[in-house]
């Protein structure tokens, strides 16, 4: 069996020193071709793993940016198939990078589980974020994602401290850990004591621990990664592309905005 690309990835990281820079952008916003271009100025300045939001009607835990952001990518007609395909491209031509997806279960249970499933092993998808799937209803999924060796990345958050015994036992690839409560967005700062949530999290698994939800600046990722494997950063890069689209920018122009934009998150690491 071979081993995953997020395992790797951390393992390698974790060997130098070094902490994952984890961007997420919807895949199809504003158009499948440019989401394409800013992925690979992503990894060209310094992304280790690409998260794609894949457009929903209905984003329960997101806030109004990529909300916004999943409305225009579904006006340009992006639908599931696109997404495969453009994960499909971006893995082959990258094959060091995990890509991993962040969806609602609803579209996957539409699709089929195991055509969906089969699909997301033939695109080189690493790993799935599933917001509205909570840990004690995983189990309809679970069997299909280890037959087709993709992670099913558990989510945790300030609150859920109380089932953090169950639910860190059985996580793979890397932990989603939500800094504050609320729906996705750009935040100046948090209330979350994050000695104790990590003391905490450290307590029960070794597992790679990555912080997401709010962290819009290198500012914020230099402190947080104190604590963490990993920072991923959605709102502010979904932000950049929709300035963009404001002002007319070029596809191209987008992308080379959002390589420029990585690189002032990774710039000490690369």
């Amino acid at each position: 069996m071979k081993i995953n690309k997020i395992d790797l990835t951390f393992a390698r990281l974790r060997a130098n020193g070094k902490k994952a820079f984890i961007p997420f952008i919807t895949a199809g916003d504003p158009s499948i071709s440019a989401t394409y271009k800013i992925a690979t100025e992503m990894i060209k300045n310094g992304a280790d793993l690409i998260e794609f939001g894949v457009p929903y009607s209905d984003p329960s835990a997101d806030g109004p940016v990529i909300m916004r952001a999943d409305m225009r990518a579904l006006s340009a007609g992006t639908r599931l198939a696109d997404v495969f395909r453009l994960s499909a491209r971006i893995t082959a031509e990258n094959p060091n990078i995990p890509v991993v997806l962040l969806l609602y279960f609803n579209s996957i249970f539409v699709y089929g589980q195991e055509k969906f499933f089969a699909a997301c092993e033939d695109a080189g998808i690493s790993g799935l974020i599933i917001p509205d799937l909570p840990y004690e209803e995983r189990g309809e999924a679970q069997p299909y994602a280890d037959a087709h060796q993709i992670h099913l990345i558990s989510m945790v958050t300030p609150a859920s401290m109380e089932r953090i015994s169950m639910i860190l036992p059985k996580a793979k690839g890397f932990l989603y850990c939500v800094a504050s409560l609320g729906v996705t967005g750009e935040r100046k700062d948090f209330a979350t004591d994050f000695t104790a949530y990590f003391d905490a999290l450290n307590a029960q698994s070794d597992i790679p621990k990555c912080i997401g939800f709010g962290v819009s600046t290198p500012e914020q990722k230099k402190e947080l990664e104190k604590y963490c494997d990993g920072v991923i950063v959605g709102s502010a890069m979904v932000r950049k592309i929709e300035n963009g689209i404001f002002e007319a920018k070029s596809e191209r122009e987008i992308a080379i905005d959002l390589g420029a934009f990585v690189r002032t998150f990774t710039e000490e690491t690369i």
